[in-house]
């Protein structure tokens, strides 16, 4: 694809956009449903079925400024102690709902879990342990900070069952670095990768940056050509979000010096370039990993999942967040917990209840269309008359696409009451742009498309609209605030300057 063409695609399908790792998304969130949602949806849980915790640590030991997670520094033991104490009163409330089910998947991240003090990180396992049947062939999986891995603590994971770390690493030139907020050396991922396999553990993953300031697609080749010599089993590679007004810490990132659009996709592909030729498998929008990785054979067979850990082997219809902002995956709906953590651990104190904070119920069609975004995001195909299985149909050269849409009629794109003729109209563009193929009613996405996998996904976002005009009535509210903040400061510097005699002087000269 050349620049032009590129150039022309990007403007023409621009815009910001979910990761789309639920639907309805966390922007959809509100605070109309609360503990008792939380509550009713995790009793009616089907007797047997397995659950997955995630436990959210919002620790670090340091701000990196790029980050847009629920983090801070606490640098206070006690006080991550005492945040230990309330996870493991958490988990026995949901026991008490859900009873002693099978885990199989049980994630830590944040933040930075290596925060928490060793013998505050057993007794959470211990108490997992004790409340729920452990799945021996499950994942247990952490997130470690390089810079920051106490030499006690990888041997103490592999002794408590972890089976996969995933290290963040972003990007290992100076330069970019030190703007980022983030020096970390080589060696210092090299090393926590050493430590990490002498324990045992067999899985590590490796989650790289690309769109940072002075970035370039060659520093970005030069990061990953030395990151695959570590042979991590997985690699996430993120297109950093900038949004400043939503994390002040970003505030400190020099905007002049960003990558523009087409860059950005063209350190994408420089970063996957070196990944395939090194024997990665590409794996949805952002993930690559070894063909004998679970999550390649997961992709191979069709059974990829999403969540808000981005890409997932684990199958499981309920997913449980504990910790301060961590969010629960039901079949009812989505729930998130207090996000600060000194309001979470208040809600624990004071009430006998779930510590939720908000959530979204889902419909009937939420579910449908989530089977098919979710479809979309890991196979890169969908049967719309089918979604709730995974198809892998043979790619259509683009004149037949363009052929089968214009033949293809709202009964045929039909799914119980739901028609798909808004969908059918929106999905155009993407054939006629060689992004997608359309057979019949299996939608097909191109390598051409892969990059702009999350603009057809929210083709079938029906909440999409709405929140884009909440957006910009904010963005307005937002604007005209501000320009009376600053209509009061040249008030009241006008009245000084006239009190003390001072030339008062005309803001548009």
């Amino acid at each position: 694809m050349g620049v032009a063409e590129l150039s022309a695609l990007i403007k023409r399908y621009g815009g910001n956009l979910p990761r789309y790792t639920s639907y309805p998304t966390a922007a959809s969130f509100t605070a109309s449903v609360g503990f008792s949602h939380a509550q009713t949806w995790l009793s009616a849980l089907p007797i047997g079925s397995p659950i997955s915790l995630y436990c959210h640590v919002p620790f670090c030991d340091e701000l990196c400024r790029f980050c847009g997670c629920n983090t801070s520094v606490v640098r206070q033991e006690a006080q991550r102690r005492a945040y230990a104490e309330t996870l493991k009163e958490e988990l026995h409330r949901v026991a008490r709902l859900v009873g002693q089910r099978r885990v199989q998947h049980i994630h830590f991240g944040g933040g930075t879990p290596t925060t928490l003090p060793l013998d505050a990180l057993r007794d959470i396992m211990q108490t997992i342990a004790t409340l729920f049947t452990l799945d021996p062939n499950g994942e247990i999986a952490m997130e470690l900070d390089p810079r920051h891995v106490p030499v006690e603590y990888p041997p103490v994971l592999g002794a408590l069952g972890f089976n996969r770390i995933s290290l963040g690493v972003q990007d290992i030139n100076p330069q970019v670095q030190q703007v980022c907020g983030r020096l970390q050396s080589f060696e210092q991922t090299k090393n926590a990768v050493e430590q990490i396999r002498a324990a045992g553990i067999g899985g590590v993953n490796i989650d790289l940056i690309y769109g940072l300031p002075y970035q370039t697609q060659e520093s970005v080749t030069q990061t990953a050509l030395q990151i695959v010599t570590l042979k991590p089993e997985r690699l996430a590679v993120f297109g950093y979000a900038h949004v400043p007004w939503k994390q002040k810490r970003q505030q400190l990132m020099p905007e002049q010096a960003l990558p523009d659009s087409a860059e950005r996709l063209a350190q994408r592909a420089c970063l996957e370039r070196v990944f395939e030729d090194a024997g990665y498998e590409k794996i949805g929008l952002d993930h690559y990993a070894l063909p004998t990785d679970s999550m390649a054979c997961a992709a191979r067979a069709g059974t990829l999942h999403r969540n808000f850990q981005g890409y997932t082997v684990d199958t499981c219809q309920a997913l449980i967040g504990v910790g301060a902002s961590a969010v629960s995956m039901l079949p009812q709906g989505f729930t998130q917990n207090h996000v600060a953590a000194a309001q979470y651990s208040r809600a624990l104190a004071e009430s006998e209840h779930l510590p939720t904070a908000r959530g979204v119920a889902r419909r009937e069609e939420d579910r449908l269309r989530w089977a098919i975004i979710e479809r979309l995001m890991c196979d890169l195909c969908v049967d719309l008359q089918n979604p709730f299985e995974s198809c892998f149909c043979a790619q259509q050269d683009s004149q037949q696409g363009a052929k089968a849409l214009s033949s293809w009629t709202p009964e045929e794109g039909t799914n119980g009451a739901l028609k798909w003729e808004k969908e059918r109209a929106a999905l155009e563009p993407f054939i006629q742009d060689e992004l997608i193929t359309l057979c019949g009613s299996t939608i097909n996405v191109t390598e051409k498309g892969r990059p702009f996998l999350r603009h057809i996904a929210s083709v079938f976002d029906t909440y999409r609209e709405e929140l884009a005009q909440q957006a910009q009535k904010q963005t307005k509210e937002r604007a005209k605030e501000q320009a009376q903040k600053e209509m009061g400061k040249e008030n009241t510097l006008k009245n000084t300057s006239l009190k003390q005699g001072a030339p008062c002087f005309s803001t548009s000269l």
